[in-house]
């Protein structure tokens, strides 16, 4: 019998040999260099301009929410480089999970593929409250009322125009997009992709619009202090006001995450996952900075704490009908973030599977669709329940540190690797080594201090629930442990 250590790791060989490994659960591979830069634009565009901005310049960053915005680039520019070798090296699904299976071992790939569950379920949930929030508005704006009881979490208090109040039963708007999306997903991973690349073009052309009408309606007034006076508690303004704005933000940058998930899947995955991640992060850096910069000199940043602030920034200049064009963007790119994650979240159950440390049932690919079908309606009923059940403020602060752990991990991986596997191709070498890696770690580092504790708490729950599963479970049937099993 087979018992390896739980802390052996895979050989760089073994992972990229696994892509193909059984005939019936390979994935098809329709992606180009364009599909998976749009799904990275697709997940990174979204809840970060269309939500999280106003929220951040409001509460911690005021103005210099755009320096918030370049801090989260700069620490992704060095962890996309990282991602981008590894994945051209590794051309299979699993994102940062793979990874670190190639070099910390098992117990720590199990750890890191637990904390992406949180961050892409609790991520997609996040995303389709704010969808939900968009679609209330916008059917309002033609006359079409959602009873506010059965578009808020049990127990959300929605204070109505004339002053009274509603408490929340349901969030139905939220179920409904989560099971479209899945649905989607169920039925065909080129064609979910199609729709996702119409719907990225749509949402570019609101952004660039907003911006370059906004530019004219600025009042400079505005960013004035660009930085605002820290209140005395950390976090509130200031310096550290831009640190926590960044780490609150950095909810948006998972995109190019998800993105690695779809190496298997990539026709050319060498030369289309580099182009794929850096394209997509470069691209939304910009557009994330300019639209902070406008949207920040057309409304006063105290102003900005709404679910819908861009559509206030419209407002603010006058275009009632451009608000409403907004909105229809804002749905567009809400949606295709879920999109995203949701598949990125199969992706990783998929593979996690495939290493026997999840159940079968998540490797099951439909014969003719070539998806895991079960895996993701499962995802997507969990994720809907979620969804529907808890406040947008609640799901928003599990994200982020989980993003920031895994990123971690991945630059570590290349450091390691570049050592322990100094012979393996690498059709994408990240440039200076190793200290372009050690900066995307110490940038991380940095992030994640700047979040409260609370959330480091519930990140440290969520890790304990998920090595109990790994002990009674994962361990025990173990591909590389018990390949005699398999």
């Amino acid at each position: 019998m087979a018992d390896t250590s739980y802390m052996a790791r895979k050989s760089v060989a073994d992972i990229v040999g696994s892509a193909d490994a059984e005939e019936g659960h390979s994935l098809a591979k329709s992606l180009g260099a364009t599909s998976i830069t749009a799904m990275g634009i697709g997940a990174i565009i979204g809840a970060g301009i269309f939500v999280l901005t106003g929220t951040a310049a409001a509460q911690f960053a005021g103005p210099s929410i755009t320096l918030s915005f370049v801090l989260g680039g700069i620490a992704c520019a060095f962890v996309g480089l990282c991602y981008s070798e590894l994945a051209a090296m590794l051309p299979v699904c699993g994102s940062s999970y793979t990874y670190t299976y190639a070099t910390l071992g098992e117990i720590f790939a199990w750890i890191i593929g637990w904390d992406l569950i949180l961050e892409y379920a609790m991520g997609a949930a996040t995303v389709a409250v704010g969808w939900s929030g968009y679609i209330v508005s916008l059917l309002r704006n033609v006359g079409i009322t959602i009873p506010p009881a059965f578009s808020a979490a049990p127990g959300t208090v929605i204070k109505m125009a004339d002053g009274s109040t509603v408490t929340g039963i349901v969030n139905l708007p939220a179920i409904v997009i989560i099971a479209i999306l899945t649905t989607m997903l169920v039925m065909g991973t080129k064609e979910s992709a199609r729709l996702n690349n119409i719907m990225v073009a749509v949402k570019l052309v609101v952004v660039v619009a907003f911006i370059a009408l906004g530019v004219f309606f600025i009042k400079p007034a505005n960013w004035h202090p660009f930085i605002p006076a820290n209140t005395g508690a950390f976090g509130n303004f200031g310096m550290s006001g831009i640190l926590r704005g960044s780490a609150v933000v950095f909810f948006a940058f998972i995109g190019f995450d998800a993105v690695s998930t779809a190496a298997q899947e990539a026709k050319k995955p060498q030369r289309d996952m580099p182009i794929g991640i850096l394209g997509s992060l470069v691209i939304c850096t910009v557009l994330y900075i300019l639209v902070a910069g406008v949207l920040t000199g057309l409304v006063p940043y105290a102003d900005l704490n709404v679910p819908d602030p861009i559509a206030k920034g419209v407002d603010a200049i006058g275009m009632t009908w451009f608000s409403v064009l907004i909105k229809i963007g804002a749905l567009t790119g809400l949606t295709t973030v879920i999109l995203v994650l949701l598949y990125g979240q199969s992706r990783i159950f998929f593979t996690m599977s495939q290493d026997g440390l999840l159940p079968p049932l998540f490797e099951r690919v439909h014969p003719r669709l070539q998806t895991p079908y079960l895996s993701q309606i499962m995802i997507g009923t969990i994720v809907a329940i979620v969804a529907a059940l808890t406040p947008i403020s609640v799901l928003g602060e599990m994200v982020s540190i989980g993003t920031l752990f895994a990123f971690i991990l991945v630059c570590g991986a290349v450091i390691y690797l570049r050592r322990s596997d100094s012979g393996a191709s690498r059709p994408f070498r990240a440039p200076g080594v190793p200290i372009v890696p050690i900066l995307g770690i110490l940038f991380c580092l940095l992030l994640m201090a700047g979040l409260p504790l609370v959330t480091w708490v519930r990140l440290f729950v969520w890790l304990i629930i998920g090595l109990i599963i790994y002990f009674s479970y994962g361990r025990n049937h173990s591909r590389l442990r018990f390949p005699e099993r398999h």
